[in-house]
């Protein structure tokens, strides 16, 4: 039919599941409460809990006049912080625990909502533990739900409509934290596509990066027009400690609301409990999955099981708590259903010697408490790693924010731990994921936007990622592979002093060079105008991107030209100096090494050179080059890196030659049909 661009299969994506705004120095006193309360951050999620006290409209006045937006169905109303609310269920299923309207059920929508615009709430915690004051980024902004995740995922119909809504009901940042589980061609990508009629409308998209690290090549929502999260760690862990019998004690990771009092309880080994009559046996009980245990054994009793689970196994057959001996998470605290910790699997051998040679052995597990880690920040194990599995010059994730044990919003009918049939309820719960990083990056996106409402998308992101933090390199062996640019800082984030600046013909040029043909570029644009006057494929060392990457083969020698332009948006009259750092084998050349500028707004282009010897089984090699005046840093990071073919582009870079590309599909990634939650 006339008007329709193309036809995919209406995939299901899933979602990317207080103290860290102050871990980041982001104390929120350079821009005004009246500037922020014209910025609307809309998100992509699985609804919104309207009651809760993070999104009370106190204080607020009627929401900005540009807003376009609605209130949509029954059982839910908006105010003068939610001004906005849609719901999306293009696949017309609704489990018995959804609601047909943009309530939340599920809990994820509320916790990103408040992390990126909450407002202020004394003592918020989670069953008393990390009490303070729980707040969003931009806590004076109006936040619009587009419900576009069920109990069953997020429908990429859904997910298409839900950002042509936003754009004309007049968001001003988009916040997704869901996405796919494999890599996808930006034009059958629902979220490349949304956000890239976003881009075009003004309109900055923050993507979470994916929660399958540390393996590389894992990274989602790698399109260049957005800005992609890994989640780093905050300066502490929760953690909950077992005592024995014998007075040993182990420390290991929990968010343990549940206090015994220090009443010790008998103590028995997962595999002593087996439940034959369903098919267990002490291999399998070992592990205390739901179904494996013998309730007549496990009741009253503090179990220690050889994996990480959920804690319903021991629940279910009436056990009192569960030590869970599993070394494959050292980062991470969950909450539970019932008493329970993560040791290592070292400790858990110990533990299982105490059981062997005590006759009565017994144990209490502590309630949780606060650990001070004096590592932090670093990017956590599940991150998605890059490099870039489509576009290998364009590095990704672009930054890091925090995305670990992170305390806001809940809704009190979802599930407060991980046992999806918990039936407590609380308002506020403490997850971890590039889904709570996203919302971070999006409330400090919308900060850099009330300060400057004419800055475009490429602008605001730039601003975000030459600010950013360094990290440390020694704590992460993938580098900027692991943390982007490095780490998230809203302070310095409003002023930047040079800015890389993008628009819609930049990417245009870049997809053309990524070997996209009229047709194909068209299903990304939405615009039948759009041609690629170059049928050549070639290299993006030419878009304007705040971050350098070259991507080799093995065996090829380092060389490349980049070109960039630096906008001034810092002092009127200012003179910046280059400053580059790389391995001593690779040699940097910047022509001018010097940028004069004489009023804001004013553009200076230069170009990188990078060359060195043949490089061959080389994961990555990274450095920056520093633009500083006295007054501002900008900072880049530069990687170089060998891949394999993997991707059209790549299919290019071996045969060093023009070529027909072919797009590969989703069938050669697909599992079931289904894209995978993060």
């Amino acid at each position: 039919m006339e008007g329709v661009l193309s036809v995919i299969p209406n995939h299901i994506l899933k979602l990317h599941t207080t103290r860290s705004w102050d871990f980041m120095g982001f104390s929120h006193s350079d821009v005004a409460p009246a500037q922020e309360g014209h910025v609307v951050v809309g998100l992509l999620d699985t609804g919104i809990w309207p009651e809760s006290e993070s999104f009370s409209d106190s204080g607020l006045s009627a929401p900005p006049a540009k807003w376009k937006g609605t209130c949509q169905g029954v059982n839910f109303t908006c105010n003068n912080k939610i001004i906005g609310a849609r719901y999306y269920n293009s696949e017309k299923f609704y489990d018995t625990t959804d609601f047909p309207s943009p309530r939340d059920s599920e809990g994820h929508g509320s916790h990103t909502s408040s992390t990126a615009a909450g407002n202020e709430v004394p003592n918020a915690s989670y069953y008393g533990l990390a009490s303070g004051t729980a707040r969003g980024g931009v806590p004076n902004s109006r936040i619009a739900m587009y419900k576009v995740c069920w109990s069953f995922g997020c429908a990429l119909a859904d997910i298409l409509a839900a950002f042509d809504d936003a754009i004309a009901d007049g968001v001003d940042i988009i916040s997704v934290s869901l996405g796919a589980d494999f890599p996808m061609e930006y034009f059958e990508d629902p979220i490349a596509i949304g956000s890239y009629h976003a881009m075009k409308h003004g309109i900055l998209t923050s993507n979470s990066a994916g929660n399958s690290g540390p393996w590389p090549l894992t990274v989602s929502n790698y399109a260049p027009w957005t800005l992609t999260v890994a989640a780093s760690t905050i300066d502490r862990k929760f953690i909950a400690q077992v005592v024995l019998g014998n007075g040993q004690v182990y420390t290991g990771l929990s968010i343990n609301s549940f206090d015994l009092n220090g009443t010790t309880y008998p103590l028995i080994w997962g595999g002593d409990a087996a439940n034959y009559t369903a098919g267990a046996d002490p291999g399998l009980s070992k592990y205390c999955i739901t179904g494996a245990m013998n309730s007549y054994k496990v009741a009253g009793k503090i179990v220690l099981c050889e994996t990480l689970w959920d804690g319903s196994g021991i629940l279910i057959a009436d056990g009192v708590g569960t030590i869970m001996a599993d070394s494959s998470i050292t980062d991470v605290a969950f909450n539970y259903p019932l008493p329970a910790t993560q040791i290592s699997t070292e400790d858990g051998q110990a533990i299982l010697d105490y059981i062997r040679t005590t006759e009565n052995p017994i144990a209490t597990i502590l309630v949780g408490e606060l650990y001070k880690d004096v590592m932090a920040p670093y990017v956590a194990s599940f991150s998605s790693r890059g490099p870039n599995p489509v576009s290998p010059d364009i590095l990704k994730p672009d930054i890091s924010a925090p995305g670990v044990d992170i305390l806001a919003a809940w809704s009190p009918v979802a599930p407060p731990s991980i046992y999806y049939d918990d039936t407590r309820a609380v308002n506020y719960n403490i997850i971890s994921g590039t889904s709570m990083s996203c919302p971070h990056a999006s409330g400090a996106a919308a900060y850099v936007k009330a300060a400057h409402p004419d800055w475009s998308p490429s602008a605001i992101k730039s601003a975000l990622m030459t600010t950013a933090h360094v990290m440390d390199p020694k704590k992460h062996p993938d580098l900027e592979f692991a943390y982007g640019s490095g780490h998230l800082n809203p302070t310095d984030a409003i002023n930047p002093g040079l800015v890389y600046d993008a628009n819609e013909t930049d990417y245009i040029n870049f997809l053309c060079k990524q070997g996209y043909n009229d047709t194909n570029l068209r299903l990304i644009t939405g615009d039948n105008s759009s041609v690629c006057y170059s049928t050549e494929p070639g290299r993006a060392w030419d878009l304007n991107y705040p971050s350098f990457s070259l991507a080799l083969l093995d065996g090829q020698e380092i060389l490349a030209d980049f070109t960039r332009t630096v906008t001034n948006v810092g002092s009127p009259n200012s003179t910046y100096t280059a400053r580059v750092y790389m391995p001593p084998n690779i040699n940097v050349e910047v022509k001018p090494s010097t940028l004069s500028f004489s009023s804001v707004g004013e553009t200076q282009s230069f170009t990188l050179t990078v060359n060195g010897p043949p490089i061959t089984q080389q994961p990555i090699m990274s450095g920056a080059i520093i633009w500083e005046d006295g007054d501002y840093q900008v900072r880049s990071p530069i990687v170089i890196y060998n891949i394999f073919s993997l991707s059209p582009i790549s299919a290019f870079y071996a045969s060093q030659q023009s070529v027909s590309l072919k797009f590969k599909g989703p069938s050669m990634y697909t599992k079931n049909g289904i894209l995978g939650r993060n």
